[in-house]
């Protein structure tokens, strides 16, 4: 009967993670059709041993679980499993509690896990014993495969918590559906064919409720916060593609989640909860909690491969151990976890073969059914599979809300949390692409079509965006980036499997770009901008065999031999690229930005890892040649790119001021309720501004893979070549293109002005690197620690009185606290001075002081002896602009150097106009400075400081005192005109 031989697969599973279970009764119930089990509790030690989540469970029950089992339709209908209630608390592993039990109790491990292998033993031989002649073992195994394929999983009500401290984090779903799809993508019973090795599935998630809240000593919770997450439905599609019908994994493996709108809400008090469960992230991807790592390395190493199971990602464990170059000790790598690579990779890999664990599962079986010889799954070696996850998002928005306690009419009415939200983020097209193939390709893209962030309402008791104000929504919006989706497309949905053009919708098998250089050339910065418009990302992580003898294997790298570890080289490369930004900092914006800062300080939590000192050895190994030859071929490094494009930042004069109420609590102090309550705003128009606009910003830092491996082999060596001490150090080159300044105001219908230019555009370039862990070069004085190096080809500022008088009001203002709110108003004539109407000139043109400096230059380096700093400056130049006669601008000199003073005396070299020296001719000023450091074991010898300077010219003149005196309210033009149009020199000194 088919009962003989479904029956075992859903008893396995059912008796693998719930308690207390008679196989009988279970037995006698699937045979009737229908199970119904209620109050179940879960095998928390199974659950934790196959998931190897660096969490424990708490807790884990079942409130029903129900089994439909459609005997005389088991062809064409599928079995449907409904979970109803389950629940599961969770809590982040105790390093003290993991070393106990992973080394002091391996014995019940080994037992337990013997009693596993005991139990289902008898359960394979049961299988591999069929009962009914009439059924042939093909029929059989292609039945089994059919019924396991259309499994319908429902689950109602899925409630998981994680508690830590005194945050109480929790999910809940009400419900999660997963069945078979057709090509369509719609509900139907499928099977995989000859001609169409594909299965196609679909998860529905509906009303998701993510919940974050606080509670006190006793556990309890005493004010519920708002949900971070509130009733939001997401939907994943998985398409698993098999090479041949007896495959046991998917070649390929693609699951990828749509969500069309997602609205995330923080408050003040959710806050610094958030951020602890963000470090708690980034700790463990890191694998920066050491207790946990050193725990899970010991329970490695006490248990035996077979404790992993059926889970293939987990056999080789012991696998990143070997996969580092000869130089490196392997297992000081591996404990330390220096790599980010081999801790997270490994251990997500190891989720891949339990997404299809249950084909695994269930074919062990009936492997031997063909011959009748036992089962041989455990032998044979499978090809790594290529994984493609993506997460795709419509429309997300972030909500930051400020919170205060309201209290009801009676007195002895409980109090209650009321909240006001103050700024949004919304954005647009969101992608999240994951690819990878084994542990020797890992690739992350990331990337968003465009966000903008917008106030709302008042902020700390001022009401400047009220519904009473009426401020437009330009001005609400500070920030934008990118593009908006509806003149964009869905470009974030490219080659996905809710795109209807991607291969797999098309019945096209996919192909994926696997190669580093191949990927480098496809997915460029420009690219990935046409594609998302806002913000790319491109991680890319691989492992390449340069032995010439095919991919990687893992059985090879498991048993360590020694001339593959030389050959593998690994790489890592980061890519961000940011596009066009539009950021405007009024006081709306600034103090609300503040306003998060201070929330997100005020906690008491304590860090997951701190700086553990570095212990330097005292007998050291000097490398072998082989070794020394190795690292000269390739060192594995980390090098991160990180480019913005065309940003713009406006900085407007602050109409009201609350700064000196933010930054004591920013900078450490008690926070004080010293707010403004229900203050009156009045908009200040027009609104002067200082806009900087930069055209591009790049950054580049590398970084060596393994740090602490590399520097004690490398510091070993007593001449150590220049390449080995290059990779020793953390290099950052910061280039910056086309920055300029200038001013601009914000009329009463929320449009800028052309901006006056007070910085011409110039670029400049700053160079420098770091030493890795010093304290192996602490005898070496020769060997730098610190070197930084800044170029200045050209600068130049430029500014009439009036622009200076202007840029000096708009910094008192964010300096000075206000007791009033709300700026005082500007001189309308000290605006029209500055800003001129477009395409109308000026009569009577203020004077202008311009300076320049060119080929700038400056150096630093430090030892453990001496910091040294050097520098040179190839020219200087103050010149002031006036208007002369018949309406053309002079240029009267006023500093300048180096320059020829032979005909300085004469009227005809003040008149001339003064080029800049050619780069040939010699600088104007060179210093060197050196400083000894302070060390035990040697003398201070003094400081040092050499400097020389070329012929420089001054000249003082009437036009700088009619600029230095410039009054808006009581200039005469015609006065100043008459003193400017005089360049008679006062005072003439040579330096």
């Amino acid at each position: 009967m088919l009962e003989s031989y479904v029956t075992p697969i859903l008893m396995s599973y059912v008796n693998r993670y719930i308690k207390n279970l008679k196989p009988s009764d279970l037995q006698l119930s699937l045979w009737g059709g229908d199970v119904v089990l209620s109050k179940l509790e879960l095998k928390l030690e199974v659950l934790e041993q196959e998931l190897k989540l660096p969490f424990t469970f708490l807790s884990g029950h079942i409130h029903e679980l129900r089994i439909h089992v459609p005997w005389t339709k088991l062809g064409s209908e599928p079995v449907v499993i409904t979970i109803n209630t389950m629940e599961c608390i969770l809590k982040l592993k105790d390093g003290a509690q993991d070393d106990h039990e992973s080394c002091g109790s391996s014995s019940t491990n080994r037992s337990t896990t013997e009693s596993s292998k005991s139990v289902t033993k008898p359960r394979r031989i049961q299988q591999t014993a069929p009962t009914d002649p009439d059924l042939p073992p093909g029929y059989v195994q292609s039945l089994i495969r059919r019924v396991v394929n259309n499994v319908n999983i429902v689950v109602n009500n899925l409630i998981l918590k994680y508690v830590e401290d005194d945050i109480v984090l929790s999910v809940n779903i009400t419900c999660a559906e997963c069945y078979t799809v057709d090509e369509f993508w719609d509900r139907a019973f499928m099977d995989i064919s000859a001609t169409d090795l594909v299965l196609r599935k679909v998860v529905n998630f509906s009303d998701c409720t993510v919940c974050l809240d606080k509670r006190n000593a006793s556990g309890k919770i005493e004010f519920y916060q708002d949900p971070l997450l509130y009733k939001c439905s997401f939907r994943t599609r998985l398409h698993f593609t098999y090479d041949n019908l007896n495959s046991k994994m998917p070649s390929v493996i693609k699951i990828h989640t749509l969500v069309e709108c997602l609205k995330l809400s923080l408050t003040d008090q959710q806050l610094p909860m958030f951020i602890r469960i963000m470090q708690l992230v980034i700790a463990l991807y890191y694998g920066e909690i050491g207790n946990l790592k050193d725990g899970e390395t010991e329970e490695q190493l006490c248990h035996s491969k077979d404790n992993l199971g059926s889970m293939s990602g987990g056999e080789d464990e012991s696998g990143p151990q070997m996969q580092y170059p000869n130089p490196y000790k392997p297992q000081d790598v591996y404990l330390q976890q220096d790599d980010d690579q081999q801790g997270w990779v490994s251990w997500a890999w190891s989720f891949v073969p339990a997404i299809v664990s249950y084909e695994n599962e269930g074919e062990e079986g009936y492997t031997g059914f063909d011959d009748g010889s036992t089962p041989h799954l455990k032998s044979q070696v499978f090809k790594d599979p290529i994984v493609s996850v993506g997460f795709y998002c419509t429309k997300a928005t972030v909500t930051f809300k400020l919170t205060e306690m309201q209290a009801e009419s009676s007195y002895y009415s409980p109090q209650k949390v009321k909240s006001k939200e103050v700024i949004r983020w919304e954005q647009e097209g969101t992608t999240v692409e994951i690819l990878m193939m084994g542990e020797p390709f890992f690739d992350c893209q990331m990337g968003f079509v465009g966000c903008q962030v917008i106030c709302l309402k008042g902020i700390m008791g001022v009401k400047d965006f009220e519904e009473n104000m009426n401020r437009s929504d330009e001005e609400a919006c500070f920030f934008f980036c990118g593009e908006h989706l509806s003149s964009k497309g869905m470009t974030y949905l490219t080659n996905s499997l809710f795109d209807y053009r991607s291969p797999e919708n098309n019945g096209i098998r996919a192909e994926f770009i696997l190669d580093a250089a191949h990927h480098k050339e496809t997915y460029t910065e420009i690219a990935g901008m046409q594609r998302f418009g806002a913000f790319y990302m491109d991680y890319l992580y691989t492992m390449e065999n340069t032995s010439g003898k095919g991919s990687i294997n893992q059985q090879d790298l498991s048993m360590g031999r020694s001339e593959e570890l030389g050959s593998i080289q690994e790489m890592s490369t980061k890519r961000l690229i940011v596009g066009p930004i539009d950021l405007r900092l009024d006081s709306s914006a600034v103090h609300r930005i503040m306003k998060i800062i201070v929330c997100g300080l005020e906690h008491e939590y304590e860090p997951y890892s701190g700086l553990k000192p570095v212990a330097v050895e005292e007998s050291k190994t000097m490398p072998t040649a082989e070794e020394v030859a190795s690292l000269e071929d390739y060192i594995p490094t980390r090098l991160t790119c990180i480019t913005f494009l065309k940003c713009t930042v406006t900085i407007t004069m602050a109409e009201f001021n609350l700064l000196g109420q933010l930054l004591p609590i920013i900078m450490g102090q008690k926070h004080t309720s010293g707010f403004l309550n229900a203050a009156t705003f009045q908009p200040v128009r027009p609104l002067p501004a200082i806009r900087i606009m930069v055209d591009k910003i790049n950054l580049e830092h590398s970084e060596p893979m393994y740090t602490e491996q590399l520097v004690q082999t490398v510091s070993n060596l007593s001449q150590p070549s220049d390449n080995l001490l290059h990779h020793c150090y953390v290099h950052c080159y910061l280039k910056v293109f086309g920055f300029q300044a200038g001013l601009t105001y914000l009329d009463s219908t929320g449009s800028y002005c052309l901006p006056a230019p007070v910085l011409p555009s110039f670029s400049t370039a700053v160079y420098g690197k770091l030493l890795k862990l010093p304290e192996y070069w602490v005898k070496r004085s020769h060997v730098p620690v610190t070197e930084c190096i800044f170029e200045l080809p050209s600068l130049t500022l430029q500014s009439t009185r009036a622009q200076t008088l202007l840029l000096q009001a708009i910094c008192q203002s964010w300096s000075h606290n206000m007791s009033n709110v709300g700026s005082a108003p500007i001189n309308e004539a000290l605006l029209n001075d500055v800003f001129h109407v477009p395409g109308v000139k000026s009569k009577n043109p203020l004077p202008t002081l311009e300076g320049s400096i060119q080929n700038v230059e400056l150096k630093f380096c430090s030892t453990s002896l001496v910091k040294c700093a050097s520098g040179t400056v190839g020219s200087i130049k103050i010149c002031a602009k006036a208007s002369g006669d018949s309406g053309k601008e002079k240029l009267i000199p006023l500093i300048q150097g180096p320059s020829d003073t032979k005909d300085l005396h004469r009227s005809k070299w003040l008149n001339e106009s003064r080029k800049p020296e050619s780069l040939l001719g010699p600088d104007l000023m060179a210093f060197t400075m050196q400083i000894p450091q302070q060390m035990d074991y040697c003398h201070n010898s003094g400081a040092v400081f050499l400097a020389s300077v070329q012929g420089v010219a001054i000249n003082i003149d009437p036009v700088v005192y009619t600029w230095l005196m410039y009054q808006p309210q009581k200039r005469s033009s015609r006065h100043a005109q008459q003193i400017s149009g005089h360049s008679i020199p006062s005072l003439q000194r040579i330096l």
